[in-house]
């Protein structure tokens, strides 16, 4: 078995494999029908099979098309329950599994890149990987001063991987429209593929997470764990014990699913204010929850893999907290102007204001209760609104523009969204805006409006 299929032939056709198969399995479905099988049974049958060749390549392939793949199953939750329940444990299983490196080459990348005698920093080494992802695989080992570490290997040829999978996938990307009807992959695929250097450079990875470690340190609600080793290619951390996001969204109490919820949802807003990064890879595989810490009231947030993140020393843009203040307040004609002046609004558009403001209502309306409780029915309301082409949502948002320096932003939210609603999480949402959004508070949008008429 080889480690990584590089060559660029082989990943093509993998890769164009997935329409093509779906396209056959199509024919196959119809000579069913033909046969007198029912449709449903037929439908069932075709999506479980698409699943599985879909987890199957994509798995297999790691780099680029994996982690397209790990982005993209944070949105089951806006699926058709008839279609998500197939497409579900395949996009799943995605988050944090993949088919791993053989021993002798996770072996001979450790000597090469740690010297001949890397098992002397280490008192254990499990050579059965604990965890398998898009550019690297972690094994579970102690190092030399008893601490319990997991150690990040990342694959030999990654980066050719990477460039080359998203460049595939930058090809065909519309024919995968059908996975989740109304979702646009090509700012997707292009977002991944400008952040690949990121992503490969384990030495920013590690400066990042020193960051993480040190303002979270002593937090009551969040743990990250302090970098151990570092250099060319290989991450040695602290190994983060807990029960993994996706195993409470598969079998979680709901106690659990609204502690993490919360956890989650503060995370996401007070990591940005205390530390000036976005941590922008929020899909379940790098997230547990830690109830071995008392009550569950002192359950904490356990967060792993700061390799992509969002540089923004002066935190989250203020105009985002303005803006959903006016939004809450039903202030339609401020918003208008101020996404006008941002740049999302171009100057050779006219749109009707309280439009917009009903565009806005899947990022306003958690903020518009005490608490409000996330739901795949919810998520897929609110895709079907903005999908249909018939829906003034769907025109509308055709004609809104998102600024360059918002789509990470735009995406992690979303992606954010997504995994609360996995969940089915009780949030108190607009008390972690309040608290860490700038302009989200009563007083600084208020003082934001003021500025801006001045």
């Amino acid at each position: 078995m080889s480690d990584l299929p590089r060559k660029a032939v082989t990943r093509t056709a993998k890769l164009a494999a997935l329409p093509l198969g779906m396209a056959g399995r199509a024919t196959w479905g119809l000579g069913k029908r033909i046969g007198g099988y029912s449709a449903e049974l037929v439908g069932q049958e075709l999506q479980q099979r698409t699943a599985e060749q879909l987890f199957k390549v994509l798995g297999e392939l790691k780099g680029g098309a994996m982690k397209f793949g790990q982005v993209l199953s944070v949105f089951e939750s806006a699926l058709p329950e008839e279609v998500a329940g197939p497409y579900r444990a395949a996009l799943t299983r995605l988050q944090d599994a993949a088919p791993p490196m053989p021993v002798a080459t996770v072996h001979a990348a450790l000597a090469e890149r740690m010297g001949e005698d890397w098992r002397e920093l280490f008192e254990e080494f499990d050579d059965k990987p604990s965890a398998a992802a898009s550019i690297g695989q972690v094994h579970r080992g102690v190092w030399h001063d008893g601490r319990p570490v997991a150690v990040k290997v990342q694959y030999p040829g990654a980066g050719e991987a990477l460039l080359s999978d998203l460049n595939q996938l930058g090809r065909f990307v519309r024919l995968l429209g059908p996975l989740i009807p109304g979702m646009d992959f090509k700012p997707l695929v292009s977002e991944l593929r400008d952040r690949i250097s990121e992503e490969l450079d384990y030495e920013l990875e590690a400066d990042a997470q020193r960051t993480y470690a040190a303002e979270f340190g002593d937090d009551p609600d969040v743990r990250v764990p302090d970098v151990v080793y570092q250099c060319d290619q290989v991450l040695v951390t602290e190994w983060l014990e807990g029960v993994p996001l996706a195993e409470v969204i598969r079998d979680g109490t709901d106690e659990e699913r609204d502690r993490a919820g919360q956890l989650l949802a503060r995370f996401l807003f007070s990591g940005t204010a205390r530390t000036g990064l976005l941590h922008a890879d929020p899909h379940p595989g790098n997230f547990r929850l830690l109830t071995d810490d008392g009550p569950p009231e002192a359950w904490r947030l356990g967060v792993m893999d700061f390799g992509t993140v969002d540089r923004l020393p002066d935190g989250l843009p203020p105009t985002i907290g303005t803006a959903l203040r006016m939004a809450l307040d039903g202030d339609a004609a401020s918003v208008y102007e101020l996404l006008r002046e941002e740049g999302f609004v171009k100057p050779t558009v006219e749109l009707d204001p309280e439009a917009v403001l009903e565009y806005l209502v899947p990022i306003i309306e958690p903020a518009q209760v005490d608490e409000f409780v996330f739901s795949r029915d919810w998520m897929r309301e609110q895709a079907a609104r903005v999908a249909d082409p018939r829906s003034p949502a769907y025109q509308l948002g055709k004609r809104l523009n998102l600024p360059p320096s918002y789509l990470l932003i735009h995406r992690v939210t979303l992606s954010t969204i997504g995994v609360l609603c996995q969940l089915g999480a009780r949030v108190r949402m607009r008390d972690e805006m309040e608290e860490w959004v700038p302009g989200f508070a009563l007083e600084d949008g208020a003082a934001e409006v003021a500025e801006t008429s001045a």
